[in-house]
């Protein structure tokens, strides 16, 4: 399998300096993310796979590269990555190993909303205080001790997609917190340090303007994993259910005061994009194996097949999905930011639709291109067609609610009604 993976020649940028105006910081972490995903990752991406474990080794390299501490700003120790920066870098992760860029989300995000994102809504003096004052406990964890951090998010309801308050619900003790849920396709379970738990304050009317980002120990009493982790495509994310019963939290546990994580979900809202650097990844991995097919450079499968016009012709398809998506994705990373207008955050949903549906049918394409041998797992196609499969279900942007405020949003503007019929 390393055989057929590897080689020691590092592939192109997906975003070159030149084509795409990126910054040197951009550069140098894509291509530290390029040599990682080559000389490391690829070679046991069907491990994690085969097996449905978590990938433990991938991230022993990214914390010795400091990539867990990658969007910590500057002056807290970390390599200060902004958003746009943490999604190219991401992509390139992508590429050689869906489950560890996707997995390696979901610790970032911990680092990245409480950092750069947190730092640009404006805050009183009194709440950045409180901000800045317990997210470097959480910081320090990360850069002394290696700390993952995961981010259970899914409950089976219409939470995670912003239409009802949490379901897990946290009370104010004398202590700190009191947490008590469930979070489903929990990714990281048994394997984070702590997980990052978006929970519902407990009151008379329960509000989603009142969600808190608590910090809770793996370690922690009443914090149980169960349930069984055999799914189509990502499977060594190892998203088991997670249990909270009568878990208790001290105040500095939170990732965020009281009631930002609401602001910043309501006013940032790319900051829910975050998952679509691994799919454009496995896009361009999917593409970059289907060149290296044709041309004969596959270890093993010499033979030469880029004569042929039909194969040609599919590997055009596959090139123009390849920079449509990279285009439209790019352009709404580059507008990220608090307050977006309109047309920025339609298309924000547009490209989140975009990727995680081209990057399945990039797959299709790759696995027809190549044929019968692109079935087989000792080849990457089938493992990257069942990956990408899995993005356009993945809350709180999936395929179908993008789909569903791209058009009501487009026939309605904020507060608009049909009137009633007499």
């Amino acid at each position: 399998m390393s055989d057929i993976l590897n080689s020691h020649k590092l592939d192109v940028p997906m975003f070159s300096q030149k084509s795409w105006d990126m910054t040197n910081q951009q550069i140098e972490l894509c291509l530290k993310a390029r040599k990682l995903g080559k000389e490391r990752f690829v070679i046991k991406s069907a491990n994690w796979d085969r097996d449905a474990v978590f990938p433990t080794e991938n991230y022993q390299d990214l914390k010795q590269e400091g990539f867990l501490g990658m969007c910590i700003p500057i002056e807290e120790g970390g390599l200060g990555a902004d958003f746009k920066t943490y999604m190219l870098t991401a992509a390139e992760i992508g590429r050689y190993c869906g489950t560890t860029a996707l997995t390696f989300n979901m610790h970032i995000c911990s680092c990245l909303w409480t950092g750069d994102l947190a730092d640009s809504l404006g805050l009183s003096d009194s709440v950045k205080s409180e901000l800045h004052r317990d997210r470097s406990l959480h910081y320090r964890r990360i850069l002394e001790e290696g700390a993952v951090y995961s981010q259970p998010f899914s409950e089976g309801n219409a939470a995670a997609a912003g239409k009802m308050p949490f379901g897990t619900l946290t009370r104010k003790t004398k202590q700190g917190w009191l947490i008590n849920g469930k979070k489903i396709f929990a990714s990281l379970s048994g394997n984070a340090d702590y997980y990052g738990i978006l929970a519902t304050e407990e009151k008379p009317d329960l509000s989603s303007k009142d969600t808190l980002y608590i910090a809770v120990p793996a370690y922690q009493e009443g914090v149980e994993v169960t349930g069984d982790w055999d799914p189509l495509g990502m499977r060594g994310t190892v998203s088991r259910t997670l249990l909270l019963n009568n878990v208790e939290v001290p105040d500095e546990a939170q990732l965020m005061p009281r009631g930002l994580y609401h602001e910043a979900a309501m006013r940032w809202p790319h900051m829910f994009m975050t998952l679509t650097p691994t799919y454009l990844g496995i896009m361009q991995g999917a593409f970059d194996f289907t060149v290296s097919y044709l041309r004969g450079e596959i270890p093993g499968m010499p033979v030469i097949r880029r004569m042929h016009s039909v194969k040609q012709q599919s590997l055009a398809q596959m090139r123009i999905m390849l920079e449509q998506t990279k285009s439209i994705w790019f352009q709404a990373v580059s507008e990220a930011g608090v307050d977006p207008e309109k047309e920025e955050r339609m298309r924000a949903y547009a490209t989140q639709y975009t990727v995680m549906e081209n990057a399945n049918e990039i797959c299709q394409l790759a696995i027809r291109t190549c044929g019968g041998h692109s079935m087989l797992k000792s080849f990457p196609l089938e493992r990257m067609y069942r990956d990408s499969r899995c993005g356009s279900l993945m809350l709180p942007w999936t395929a179908e609610i993008c789909l569903e405020r791209l058009g009501k949003e487009s026939l309605y503007e904020t507060g608009e009604r049909d009137k009633t019929t007499p």
